[in-house]
């Protein structure tokens, strides 16, 4: 019967450099690792380990504890902070132990104890390894996150002409130079996730990954290792180790979309990162510290989950820090037109189509529609309309037979009326009024229900000559 061989738990194929004055102990790791199949360096300095992980591609080092202690601290910050450096694992004898991993926190992936079992030096090197791979793998989807995070952010779509939406901006820059959670609210399609990602992009952390989740899309049993991650064997279909959200938002931006749809156990691991700043993989058994900014949005009535004890008062108070309401679309009618431009060239360039134009009035009555769905809604109509309208120009019987029956003229909320006075609401009236047919001033004195000499009239008295659009073909004279 032949004998049992060792078994090649290690990789094979892995370059292994051994660093170490002791002859015996030097033999008995080239036999264990040329058993695995791996490629051995050898050498007996610190001098010749530099040169051979500058000779060559290292995947790992095995180091003895002795060598290291004649050349010290720096010595191991020197192979620590290397460019792209090999992982280290220490050998060191078994009665010293607390040395050895005492050297761990500065730069040493793992200890080892001489002399070396065979499986445990194999389970080791393959710990080690992986581990590297795993960061490796991790800093690739940052960058790769980061960047399209950062081509997907429009920031001409964040239209502020509005007053609530201008007053929103402005809150959005000063808070986005802070560290806090913000809770952002609104109804569904206001534009909760633009808001977030206007938050992350103008804070110091732009540079790093934004990621987004919406917990209502994901079954409760999925969340926890979609937002946490999970470890191999962690249940079945867990292959391999897989970073979560939060890992791979660190340093970033999580955004957390509808999260009142979480259970009460994620609430609770929400939490304790909010708190402490670490979680727990699925499946695993030590903490992992992330730092990330927390960004939660709903259009539920949290306080109302909270009185039902369907979502965590702790939670709430934690997520509510900053709290910013995004306004629905009927209540920032000024934005439309510059709203519509900006989808319609966006719908004309995905789908490689010619540049579309609206009508003044059919823009007129893009600008009375109340719009339920809100800016969701607007650039789902507008890409309906455009695959409909072979035409350049989409008029008003182009557009739904919803939006066309509207007939009134956009009415500003009391909100928006209170405390002002009616020169400053005669004035936004006509800047309403002419942004939503597109600078004309015939169809605006319609709209407005006075003569085209009285609207000209009001606006030199105004003097909004200056500010409003040019008329529509002709272009806006300037003083010399």
């Amino acid at each position: 019967m032949a004998s049992p061989k060792t078994p090649h738990l290690a990789s094979p194929d892995l370059v292994v450099a051994i660093a170490s004055e002791d002859a015996r102990l030097t033999e008995s790791l080239e036999q264990i690792c040329r058993g695995a199949g791996q490629i051995v360096v050898a050498t007996e300095s610190l001098e010749g380990l530099d040169h051979s992980l500058d000779a060559q591609d290292v995947d790992i080092v095995l180091l003895d504890a002795d060598l290291l202690a004649r050349g010290g601290k720096r010595t191991l910050r020197q192979l620590a902070s290397r460019e792209d450096p090999a992982p280290i694992l220490l050998v060191a004898s078994e009665t010293a132990p607390q040395s050895g991993y005492d050297l761990v926190a500065r730069g040493v992936r793992d200890v080892v104890q001489r002399p070396p079992h065979p499986t445990e030096l194999h389970l080791r090197i393959n710990q080690a390894v992986d581990t590297r791979d795993l960061e490796l793998h991790l800093a690739n989807l940052e960058e790769e996150i980061t960047e399209r995070s950062r081509k997907s952010f429009n920031a001409r779509a964040l239209v502020n002409r509005s007053p609530a939406m201008h007053d929103l901006s402005e809150t959005l820059q000063r808070v986005s130079k802070l560290r806090t959670t913000v809770l952002i609210r609104g109804e569904s399609g206001v534009g909760k996730e633009l808001a977030a990602r206007a938050l992350h992009f103008n804070s110091p952390r732009r540079e790093a990954p934004f990621i987004a989740i919406n917990c209502a899309a994901m079954a409760p049993h999925l969340i926890e290792s979609e937002l946490f991650g999970h470890e191999r064997g962690a249940f079945t279909g867990a292959v391999s180790r897989r970073a979560g959200k939060f890992e791979l938002a660190h340093r970033g931006t999580l955004f957390l979309d509808e999260v009142a749809e979480t259970d009460l156990p994620t609430q609770a691991k929400l939490l304790r990162i909010l708190e402490q700043h670490e979680f727990m993989r699925v499946g695993g058994s030590r903490p992992v510290r992330v730092e990330v900014r927390l960004v939660a949005a709903t259009n539920a009535d949290l306080e109302a989950l909270v009185r039902e004890g369907r979502f965590r008062e702790d939670l709430y108070y934690r997520l509510k820090v900053v709290t910013l309401v995004v306004p629905p679309l009927r209540d920032r009618r000024e934005d439309i037109p510059e709203l519509v431009e900006t989808f319609l060239g966006r719908i004309c360039k995905q789908n490689q189509l010619r540049p579309r134009r609206v009508t003044a009035s059919a823009l007129a009555a893009l600008c009375r529609y109340p719009w339920p769905g809100n800016v969701r809604e607007l650039m789902n109509t507008l890409e309906a309309v455009v695959v409909a309208t072979p035409s350049e120009t989409i008029d008003v019987e182009g557009l739904p037979t919803t939006v066309q029956s509207m007939t009134t003229v956009p009415k500003f909320s009391p909100r928006q009326l209170a405390g002002r006075t009616l020169k400053d609401i005669e004035a936004d009236a006509i800047r309403a009024t002419l942004a939503a047919v597109s600078g004309s001033r015939t169809e605006a004195a319609k709209l407005l229900g006075i003569g085209l000499r009285t609207l000209r009239r009001r606006i030199r008295d105004l003097e909004l000559s200056e500010e409003l659009p040019p008329r529509p073909g002709r272009p806006r004279r300037t003083r010399q």
